[in-house]
């Protein structure tokens, strides 16, 4: 490890697979060391992860960092959105936690949206209009499934905010991963009482929303854990707000992040509110706003169908009129919860790889179809399209992009940005610096430019057609939910 010429700070990525720690230079956002160590999924009726993981992985994480974890000064962990922690008495969990992938509260998720208002309402009062991977709804479906659980709860988290927790020993979140529980009033920043009395959720139960900037607490003696007692802890936030921070975002600037979920999103300065329910209103980790759209098929439906057909992820080839909807998990954008993968327009000749560049473009036509939406009127719609994720390095995802969204993009060279954000927050404790502002002195936003290319309209417009022509076959799925 080269000496540092400021003091480090440590980042932590807890995604859906893994979490992922950065030991980073305040001063450079220089890496100085890495960890990582993988969580498992249920792959039953639903998608679940026990929370004992998350901790564990961290620790493996972080002691994989040596002395740099030890002598980092301040620490903030990101973490993957919407996942339930209900937490008994002692602070065990009750049972394994919901993650945002979990899709088997759809039928709540409407009967809510129903019940409060309709979706106008829903997005004035909370930014969004709530579909199954939102908390509130997973709430709703575990009242109904699993009451015993429910009552045996003392304590509701989010992924984040159990980590957190377990650091400081106390109950904190923040403004960003609160605004996609649900239960978050946006124009208020504040906890919507009606809606908590509404799914029976004592507010009690629920985690103090920490200021941006604000010291959430400091760790607590720990014999599990490297840091020194007494480091500082950020408040955190959700993974896609603290990818934001990391790129370092201004206003206007739009993202998409190709990983298991694809997202499209931009840091904006009014607070967003899409009736439609296609944009997601959420806050980010500063003071402003982060309209998101996501989906829920993204690399691993795609790698999935390369799978399937024995190919390497990029054999693709050209000239193809079949139309792929890689929609292998149900799906959010469009919201279609119940639906499987569709192939349309097959034939003889059709090649293999014609298949595979068919997945990427259903995936990457969902993505773009909510960007508009996702941006404001005047955002200039010729700037680079910044493409972050795991897909962001592969050729067939970059050049898919390039054809299908008609612009130029650019693909930063830092890696793992969640954590970097995660990082730079926990900077900026340090510093005073808006943590957006430390990401671009540290440049993470920096890379190469792929030139736009002429958008390619007749495969848009096709699999536009294919998806209205089918959208009451998805919307009834193979009754296998």
């Amino acid at each position: 490890m080269s000496a540092a010429e400021g003091p480090l700070v440590v980042g932590v990525d807890s995604s859906t697979q893994s979490t992922k720690v950065l030991v980073v230079d305040a001063a450079t956002g220089q890496v100085v060391a890495s960890g990582q160590a993988p969580h498992t999924v249920s792959s039953g009726a639903g998608r679940e992860s026990d929370p004992r993981q998350w901790w564990d992985a961290l620790c493996s994480a972080l002691h994989q960092c040596g002395d740099a974890a030890h002598e980092a000064a301040a620490v903030s962990i990101a973490g993957q959105q919407h996942g339930l922690v209900t937490l008994d008495g002692h602070g065990e969990p009750v049972r394994p936690a919901l993650l945002w992938n979990d899709v088997r509260s759809a039928p709540q998720a409407r009967r809510l949206v129903e019940e409060l208002g309709g979706p106008k309402t829903w997005a004035e009062r909370t930014g969004s209009v709530p579909g199954a991977s939102f908390t509130v709804t997973k709430w709703a479906w575990l009242a109904e499934h699993e009451p015993e659980a429910v009552r045996s709860t003392a304590a509701v988290r989010l992924p984040h905010d159990y980590l957190t927790g377990l650091l400081t020993g106390l109950g904190t979140t923040d403004r960003g991963d609160a605004s996609g529980t649900g239960w978050w009033a946006s124009a208020r920043e504040a906890y919507d009482e009606e809606i908590l009395a509404h799914v029976g959720l004592d507010p009690a139960l629920l985690p103090r929303v920490v200021r941006p900037g604000e010291v959430a607490g400091t760790v607590r003696d720990s014999h599990e854990l490297p840091f020194s007692k007494g480091t500082l802890v950020a408040p955190g936030t959700g993974d896609n707000a603290a990818a934001a921070l990391g790129l370092g975002l201004r206003p206007g600037t739009p993202v998409l992040s190709l990983g298991t979920s694809g997202t499209v999103y931009a840091v904006a300065r009014q607070r967003p509110a899409d009736p439609s329910g296609t944009v997601a209103g959420f806050a980010d980790a500063g003071g402003d706003w982060l309209p998101l759209a996501c989906t829920l098929n993204c690399t691993l439906a795609v790698d999935r169908v390369a799978a399937l057909l024995g190919l390497d992820r990029e054999a693709v080839e050209p000239g193809t009129d079949v139309t792929l909807l890689p929609y292998l998990d149900g799906e959010r954008t469009p919201n279609l919860p119940a639906a499987s993968g569709l192939l349309y327009g097959l034939r003889h000749d059709t090649t293999a790889g014609q298949l595979l560049q068919a997945a990427y473009d259903g995936a990457v036509h969902s993505l773009l179809g909510a960007l508009d939406l996702v941006l404001d009127q005047d955002a200039d719609r010729t700037a680079p399209l910044l493409l972050i994720g795991g897909g962001a390095r592969g050729t067939a995802w970059q050049q898919t992009v390039r054809r299908l969204s008609g612009r130029p993009v650019q693909i930063p060279q830092a890696r793992e940005l969640v954590a970097l954000g995660a990082a730079a927050q926990a900077a900026g404790l340090l510093t005073g610096e808006d943590p957006a502002a430390v990401a671009r002195r540290w440049r993470t936003a920096d890379g190469p430019v792929l030139e736009a290319v002429e958008r390619d309209e007749e495969t848009l417009s096709r699999i536009s057609g294919v998806l209205s022509d089918a959208a009451p076959l998805l919307e009834r799925g193979t009754g296998g939910r």
